[in-house]
Parts: structure tokens; C-alpha cells; sequence
């Protein structure tokens, strides 16, 4: 979905009609759906006979509206009996809907398909050198993780990578409740790193059919869920390298944290991986398993949090308070495209790191133009060739746009053979384009960039000699290709550049705000290395997942919100091994009040066009886990106040302590969306002449005193009321007032942005400030 916020209102209207009442009504062509009841009533320890009873329930419930228990019992596929309330089921549409209708249910929707966050080879329009890497003295206080579990939902693990080896590690936590479903394969193991593997197809089957039994492991055959696992927390591997490149020892944020995977993701089907009933079920287990941190690389389109299996998963997670850490979404850079938006998730951008594998192109007259490239080939050196625009070689029944994107089979042979062509980024894959070169006998591809992917530069692993422009850098090209008789050019081998400046910029496929189901909440909440990051990967695919490619890799680099979210999951557990008491809301506010928005020149972050970026890019900003050790003051929540921001938000009371399992009464009178104590103030419709917003900060440090700073946003004039706070202790809290005023006079209408500072001299608490006028 991408709109701008100018559609947001109307969209957040119709949001609303629907949660008015228990039900989003499912769509006709749906044959599963979900059926959400919300949360059990389970107490204490939850036995197998319980669960056992949580599913005859289930078949007595649906039973009740087929009139045949039996009926019911074979429709259901999944029965979620731990923590989620619920059942997956195939269902006409009809029946959905008179489901929905029952007191009991919190939401009937279908059994949607969501997707990976990563861009691999193509476009949908930890080895690190930058302020990502803790210092060794934070990851030896918070002793590199060790203990932590954090879950990973995704396409599994390759158990045989060696960022998932055991040595060093003691016994497996006692508190630990998972399994290693190996049972249907037996190449598959688990050890004292990785405690655990599952996987869940059903919802998937019940999308695409039958599946058989290469199915029935949790084994990465895809490449995506080792990287992100890995990324998250993988043990120290030395001598790692892509090509030659990157040379370095790689880790994960967490790198003796425990590791569990839970495969959820399949071979796409018309583009659909992963479906909201395996989502579930994978969530009911890795809460019960007992992960402290579950880390999720996927998401699909905004809805209503009550239809959003991340959601949901996610919140019941919340409630056991385990940290959650989601991708934003590969959908930019259009405004309004942000997945993942709940106040209970930390919600993660991506931007690059000061490293890049350069390749640059070189033209006949002398001019020599930096590009990025993982090519594993190189052209003979200093050896010069012809250079045309694909375009140009376009082959006899193809159509000039396909030509002019390097499709298969667009290209002449006689026309591109022995050259170097000039192939336009988008629609097909970026090594599918320079296989289409190689195929028509081209010796080397130039990928020029457009205006909206700017100087957002992939580094892949081409096929061929290549490179990848910018799309000012491309004009340049093109200009020298049509004004000269006989073009030539070279493109020099890859090499690794470590230092580049500006560094971090946001990477032009990650997700902005606003969020059109709360625009209350700025998401994303900060923004994490997500542009050629290395990890480990699997050997079951090349490292462009292209079945023409006989290349196998150890390790790979590929870029996604997919990446950047587990560094912030490796984060997440340094965080919550040093501070096991910290609630997620802590933990998340740490990272993000000890963001920057600064790049290394210094100057403010910017986007992939050379314009400043702003909140709905980065949230908070590029992460600084060095800081977030030691934030000094957080901005705490717990359950309770998520659930009155439901109240807020529409949903009614009822469904509420349906939702929460618990009696619930929401506050009266109703709380204030903008005051929910998050870390950000969002004021999305200031038309008032005044908002007064109230926000609570925890100590976690020394006493101290804090005084405040405000860079107002224009047109806005900010007062913070009191303008100091005194801490004599740990865990004491204050209250605080931030009051803002719409300035007289000509006003220009949209957002604008500012910042509120608490600071002591040694911590410095920093809230971004988001205002539409």
C-alpha cells in the first residue's frame, strides 16, 4: 500500500467504522480464515490436558455453527491453545461472517498472505564499521547476550552455519520449553546454541495446496532466516568474506545469546511466502517456549491491530513481557507505507552503514564514476569495451521498455554481444538483468538508478562484471553514450571502502510514516544498518536465489528492513541481559532516546535523494547501542496502557477484556491517544490554538538533576512544564507537561518536526516531536 499522508484521515476514518463493531468483514474469495477470541484463562502452568480441552472447545464452537462436530474437527487446521485464543479453519465466507457476529469472537479475517522484508535481487517499486557495533566493555557487562533467548520468525535456520556453534556455552537454560522438530529430518540438528527449531505450513497449504514431505522441516532453503538469526545473535566466525570482500570477523548483536527458529516463510506463490495463520501459531509457541526476544522480518499491509496476526502474536508477547522487533517494510519511499505499527512492537527503518563494495565505471574519456558491486567476476584489466544503452540492443519482437530493462529475452544477440550495456533499475530483478546481458553474449551490465532510488546503492552479486549507479552519476553516462561516436568503458573489480561519509542515509525501500491505523504513534521507532549487511546464509540456494546460479556462499550480503530489524533484536538482548527487570517498553525507550539524527560529516541524516529526512524515515534515528546501555531515563508502559490506547483508538470495552483476557474497564473519561507515555509525541491534527500532552519518565541511573531543551517545529511554539526534574533515586518517576501552541498568523498546512532534550550533562533523553498543522 503506498498513499501519503494526505489520504491518511480518510483512511483512519474508515479504520475506525469498522472496529466499531467485533468484525472486519472477510473478503470473498477467501477459503481460511482466523478466528480470534483473544486471551485464555489458563492459571499457572499450562498442561497438555489443558490444551487439549482449549481444542475440544474450539471443535465444539465452530461444531455449533456446521451443525457437525466432525465437520468442525476437519475444517480446523490449527487450534492456538496456549496463550492466543483462537483457531485457523477453512470457511466460506458466509460462515465467517455469521462467526464474526458471535459475543465470544474478537475478529474473523482471512488467512492473509505477508511478505519478507527484503529487497535480495530485486526492487518493489553483521559485519559492521559504523555506531552499530557495541564497544567491548558494553557487550562484556551485558556478557555478549549469554542466556538470552531470542526467537526468530522467518524461513528457519541452516543448522550446519558456524554463527550457530556451541562452543563455550553451558547447558541449555532450564526455563527453556521448546523442541528441535526434527523428526522428518534427520540432517536437521539443534545443540546448546540453537535450542530450538519449529515450523508451520498449514496456513500456507491451505493458501497454495498440498505440500509434500521436503516440507516437514524447519531447514532454511531460502537464505533469509539464517541471515536475519544470525545478524540477531550469532556466535564470533573469523576470516568471513563475500568474493574476497568484507573481510572481517562476522557476529550478531547478541552473539552468545541462545537462538531459536521458527519457520513460517515458504517458496513464494505468486509472490506469497508467509500467511497470518502460520504467523500465529508460531507466535503461541516461541511465547510459550520462553523466548525473551522474538524478532520478525515480515509484515503486510496496515490494518486494524485486531486483524493483524503480528499484531496480536506480538501483544500477547508484550503481556509476558517479551520484547518484540519488527521490520517497518521494504515499501518506500512513498509516505504512509510503514508495516508493523503497534505500540507494543519496536518498529525498525533501514539505512547504511560507512562501508560500501565499490566497483566504479570508467568511460573513454577518462571520466571515472563510483558505483556498488559483489560482482565475482572482473573484466581484464584496464581493458576498455564498446558501451550502449540497452535500448539500443533491443531484440526484434520485444518492447523497448522491456529492452530498456534488461528483461530476458529482450535483447538481440548480435546487438549486445562483446559489450557492456546500460540497463535501467526496477520491475525485474537487478541479477536478472545481468543474466540477460550474459546470455545475449554482453560482457559487463551498468544499473542505473531513477530519481526515486537516487544514491540508493545494493551491492550484488552479479553474474558478470557490474555495477550500479547513481541516478546522477547514470545521467552523466547516458549523456557521454549519446554524444560520442564509439563509447567505451571498463568497469574495475569490486573493492571494500570503509569510512564513507555522509553515513548513515536512509535506504530508499524502507517504509515512512505516518501510520495510517494510529498516526498518534510515530513508527517507525529508529532505524538500524539494513543496506549490504553480511550474514550467514544457507547452502541450499545461490546468493541471488536464482536457479541459474550454481555459486554457494557461507555468508552473503543483502539489504531489507529484514536486516535492520535484528540488529536492533541483538540490541534487545544485550539490553535484557544487563537489565532482566527492564520492561519491553524500557528497553525500547532506551533505544530510542539515545538515537542520533546526525550523519558523520556531520550533518542531519539524509534520504536516498540528497533531501533531509525526517521522523517518518528514521523514527528516533540511527541506533547507538553504546548509549542505550545507560540511557539514564526511560519512558516505561505496561499492558494496562496499551489497552486504554485501544479504548482511545475505538475498539469498545467488551472487546477489550475479550482481547486481554481479563475484565477491563476502559478509563474515563478516555485517555488521550497523544498520551501515551511513548517516547516520540506525535500531535497528528493540531487545529486547536492549544495541545497539552503528558508524558512520565522512570531513573535508571544515579540521581540526577535533568533540565529540558526544545527545538520547536516551525510554526509551533513548545512549553514544557516543569522545565527541571530532581531524581533522588533509582526507579523514581516524574510527570512532566509539554504544551504546544499553533503559532499566528500564515501557517504552512502538513507536518513539521522538533525535538524535546532531557538532560543531566552526562545523558542527554531525546523525544522526537511530530505536529501536523
Amino acid at each position: 500500500m503506498k498513499l501519503t499522508h494526505n489520504f491518511s484521515f480518510l483512511l483512519l476514518l474508515l479504520l475506525l467504522v469498522h472496529m466499531s463493531s467485533k468484525h472486519i468483514l472477510a473478503s470473498k474469495d477467501s477459503s481460511s480464515y482466523v478466528v480470534y477470541f483473544g486471551a485464555h484463562s489458563h492459571v499457572g502452568e499450562i498442561t497438555e490436558d489443558a490444551m487439549d480441552r482449549v481444542k475440544e472447545t474450539h471443535y465444539d464452537f465452530l461444531g455449533s455453527f456446521t451443525g457437525s462436530r466432525e465437520r468442525a474437527t476437519d475444517a480446523i487446521f490449527y487450534s492456538y491453545t496456549k496463550h492466543i485464543n483462537g483457531f485457523a479453519a477453512h470457511l466460506d465466507h458466509d460462515l465467517a461472517y455469521e462467526i464474526s457476529k458471535h459475543p465470544e469472537v474478537v475478529s474473523v479475517f482471512p488467512n492473509k498472505a505477508l511478505k519478507l522484508h527484503t529487497t535480495r535481487s530485486w526492487d518493489f517499486l553483521g559485519l559492521e564499521h559504523n555506531s552499530y557495533v557495541p564497544s567491548s566493555s558494553i557487550w562484556r557487562k551485558a556478557r555478549f547476550g549469554e542466556d538470552t533467548i531470542i526467537a526468530n520468525l522467518d524461513t528457519g535456520v541452516w543448522p550446519e552455519s558456524k554463527s550457530f556453534r556451541d562452543e563455550g556455552l553451558g547447558p541449555i537454560p532450564s526455563r527453556w520449553k521448546g523442541i528441535c522438530q526434527n523428526q522428518k529430518d534427520a540432517t536437521f540438528h539443534c545443540n546448546r546454541k540453537l535450542i530450538g527449531a519449529r515450523y508451520f505450513n498449514k496456513g500456507y497449504a491451505a493458501a497454495v495446496g498440498h505440500l509434500n514431505s521436503s516440507f516437514d522441516s524447519p531447514r532454511d532453503l531460502d537464505g533469509h532466516g539464517s541471515h536475519t538469526l544470525s545478524t540477531a545473535a550469532g556466535d564470533f566466525v573469523p576470516g568471513v568474506s563475500i568474493f574476497g570482500q568484507g573481510n572481517g570477523t562476522a557476529k550478531g548483536g547478541s552473539p552468545r545469546a541462545r537462538v531459536a527458529a521458527y519457520k513460517v516463510c515458504w517458496p513464494p506463490v505468486k509472490g506469497n511466502e508467509c500467511y497470518d495463520a502460520d504467523v500465529l501459531a508460531a507466535f503461541d509457541a516461541a511465547i510459550h517456549d520462553g523466548a525473551d526476544v522474538i524478532s520478525v522480518s515480515l509484515g503486510g499491509e496496515p490494518t486494524s491491530f485486531f486483524n493483524d496476526s503480528v499484531a496480536i502474536g506480538s501483544f500477547h508477547a508484550a503481556k509476558k513481557r517479551i520484547v518484540v522487533v519488527c521490520s517497518a517494510g521494504n515499501s518506500g519511499p512513498a509516505d504512509s507505507t510503514v508495516s508493523n505499527v503497534a505500540p507494543w512492537q519496536i518498529t525498525v527503518g533501514a539505512s547504511t552503514m560507512d562501508r560500501e563494495f565499490a566497483s566504479n565505471l570508467v568511460l573513454g574519456n577518462g571520466k571515472h564514476y563510483k558505483g556498488q558491486s559483489l560482482s565475482s567476476t572482473a573484466l581484464p584489466h584496464a581493458k576498455f569495451y564498446p558501451i550502449m544503452a540497452s535500448v539500443n540492443a533491443k531484440a526484434k519482437n520485444a518492447s523497448a521498455l522491456d529492452a530498456q530493462l534488461c528483461k530476458l529475452g529482450s535483447l538481440d544477440p548480435i546487438k549486445t554481444k562483446g559489450k557492456i550495456l546500460v540497463c535501467l533499475r526496477g520491475q525485474n530483478g537487478r541479477v536478472e538483468k545481468g543474466r540477460a546481458v550474459a546470455l545475449g553474449g554482453g560482457i559487463g551490465m551498468v544499473l542505473e538508478n531513477t530519481y526515486v532510488t537516487g544514491n540508493d546503492l545494493l551491492a550484488d552479486p552479479h553474474v558478470l562484471p557490474a555495477t550500479q549507479l547513481t541516478s546522477k552519476d547514470s545521467f552523466a553516462v547516458s549523456r557521454y553514450i549519446s554524444q560520442t561516436k564509439k563509447p567505451i568503458a571498463h568497469i574495475t573489480p569490486s573493492r571494500t571502502d570503509l569510512g564513507l561519509k555522509p553515513a548513515p542515509v536512509m535506504a530508499s525501500f524502507s517504509s515512512k510514516g505516518p501510520s495510517i491505523v494510529a498516526p498518534q504513534i510515530l513508527k517507525p521507532d529508529i532505524t538500524a544498518p539494513g543496506v549490504s549487511v553480511i550474514a550467514a546464509y544457507t547452502g541450499a540456494v545461490s546468493p541471488t536465489n536464482e536457479q541459474f546460479d550454481p555459486r554457494r556462499l557461507l555468508f552473503n550480503a543483502i539489504s531489507g528492513t529484514s536486516m535492520s530489524c535484528p540488529h536492533i533484536s541483538g540490541i534487545a538482548g544485550l539490553l535484557k541481559t544487563r537489565y532482566p527487570s527492564w520492561s519491553p517498553a524500557a528497553i525500547r525507550s532506551a533505544i530510542m532516546t539515545t538515537a542520533t539524527t546526525m550523519d558523520d560529516i556531520p550533518g542531519p541524516i539524509q534520504n536516498a535523494t540528497n533531501m533531509k529526512a525526517t521522523p517518518f524515515s528514521f523514527g528516533a534515528g540511527h541506533v547507538q547501542p553504546n548509549l542505550a546501555v545507560n540511557p539514564g531515563l526511560v519512558y516505561d508502559l505496561g499492558i494496562k496502557d496499551y489497552l486504554n490506547f485501544l479504548c482511545s483508538l475505538g475498539y469498545n470495552a467488551s472487546q477489550i477484556s475479550v482481547f486481554s483476557g481479563n475484565n477491563f474497564t476502559c478509563s474515563s473519561p478516555k485517555t488521550s491517544l497523544v498520551n501515551l507515555n511513548y517516547p516520540s509525541i506525535t500531535v497528528p491534527n493540531l487545529t486547536s490554538s492549544k495541545v497539552t500532552v503528558s508524558r512520565t519518565v522512570k531513573n535508571v541511573g544515579r540521581p540526577s538533576m535533568y533540565t529540558v531543551k526544545v527545538n520547536n517545529p516551525q510554526g509551533v511554539y513548545v512549553a514544557v512544564k516543569p522545565t527541571s526534574l530532581n531524581f533522588t533515586k533509582v526507579g523514581e518517576q516524574k510527570t512532566f507537561k509539554v504544551i504546544l501552541v499553533k503559532s499566528k498568523g500564515n501557517v504552512a498546512k502538513g507536518y513539521v518536526f522538533g525535538e524535546l532534550v532531557w538532560s543531566d550533562k552526562k545523558h542527554r533523553v531525546r523525544s522526537p516531536i511530530v505536529v501536523k498543522l
